[in-house]
């Protein structure tokens, strides 16, 4: 992997700097930097998440889904029940400067922007036209902070940038995007910007018959045509936002997007459309952002066993170091005994495409 101090852009956030240690100091055994490195060095790679150094995050991982596969311990759990959820934008891939998807979509309305100039006047227009990745970065930021209006406008341009797309279409877009796009500062294919240590998460939950579910606060139908690849999970376990559709009476005969959302399926909605497409409440969650702090809360029933995962971005080596919009369910993970992933302490590789 490439140098991320060279490229990485500063996107340090001394806002959180309180809750970020706050999370630390919540269990101190959690071990050093130094130690982690030290780990790395000496090559311990055991069988079970073999990317996860040895120590309080991993064990907490490995003790909950041992308790809930024994058939004769008091926290089993039958394994129709064993339903975990994911959340997507920095819990299973790398969401900075922007959003995968959101770099995507500013292709699609540069494309349309280009044509028609009047467009550039306003936002998010004249933003995807000048690649203007710090507004649309701000703008999710701003969202998680409960200011949505610059997204309310991002929302509305990308309906109206696909619509009249068939389905066909736009799954052929998406794969020739992953096919060509590089990360705008690691360098390397966004398909190499997947967490290593998070798909073998996933991997181990479904040796332990659990069914996992991705639930991104983005567009699922962007992330179906690589979740087999990429995560190993099928598109109908694919729970997230989902632009309107309708369907052309031709001899094609298929759906086609109509220009606005469905549904934004973030925050509060999370729990809302994966209870109306499990019909559960998941025992496990992961995610990275105040948007998953209604899921994560949602995850478990009453005193049975739950695990709660929050990923920490403290890693400004190998990935990137940030707080921002996540500075409320930190406070939650640590006044709530959830388990705070630190990727600086608790992976000893970030992405899939080797130790970086």
């Amino acid at each position: 992997m490439p140098d991320r101090k060279r490229h990485a852009p500063t996107v340090r956030d001394d806002v959180g700097a309180a809750t970020r240690d706050a999370a630390r100091r919540a269990d101190p055994s959690r071990g050093s930097t130094r130690r982690s490195r030290l780990t790395r060095r000496q090559g311990v790679r055991p069988q079970v998440l073999p990317s996860w150094v040895d120590g309080p995050t991993r064990s907490a991982v490995v003790d909950f889904v041992s308790r809930v596969s024994d058939r004769g311990g008091p926290d089993f759990v039958e394994p129709p029940a064993r339903v975990a959820v994911v959340d997507d934008d920095g819990t299973l891939w790398c969401e900075k400067p922007v959003p995968v998807q959101l770099d995507f979509t500013i292709g699609r309305l540069a494309e349309v922007a280009g044509r028609d100039p009047t467009l550039r006047a306003g936002q998010p227009w004249r933003a995807a036209h000048t690649r203007d990745l710090h507004w649309m970065g701000t703008a999710m930021v701003k969202h998680y902070h409960g200011d949505g209006r610059d997204l309310r406008l991002l929302v509305a341009a990308i309906g109206e940038a696909f619509e009249d797309v068939t389905v066909d279409q736009y799954e052929a877009r998406v794969r020739a995007f992953f096919a060509a796009t590089a990360h705008p500062t690691l360098h390397v294919p966004y398909r190499a910007c997947v967490y290593g240590p998070m798909i073998e998460l996933l991997d181990y939950l479904r040796d332990n018959g659990f069914t996992v579910y991705v639930a991104p606060g983005g567009d699922c139908d962007f992330v179906r045509p690589v979740a087999g690849d990429l995560y190993g999970v099928p598109p109908e376990r694919l729970i997230g936002s989902t632009v309107g559709l309708t369907y052309r009476h031709d001899d094609a005969g298929q759906p086609l997007y109509k220009g606005a959302m469905d549904v934004v399926d973030d925050g509060a909605l999370k729990p809302v459309r994966i209870w109306n497409r499990t019909g559960r409440r998941p025992i496990l969650s992961v995610g990275n952002s105040n948007a998953d702090l209604p899921m994560l809360t949602f995850s478990g029933a009453g005193d049975g066993p739950a695990l709660r995962l929050l990923v920490l971005h403290d890693d400004d080596e190998r990935e990137f170091e940030y707080v921002a919009g996540a500075e409320e369910v930190l406070a939650a993970a640590v006044s709530r005994g959830w388990v705070v992933v630190s990727m600086r302490n608790d992976w000893s590789s970030v992405f899939t495409g080797g130790p970086g």
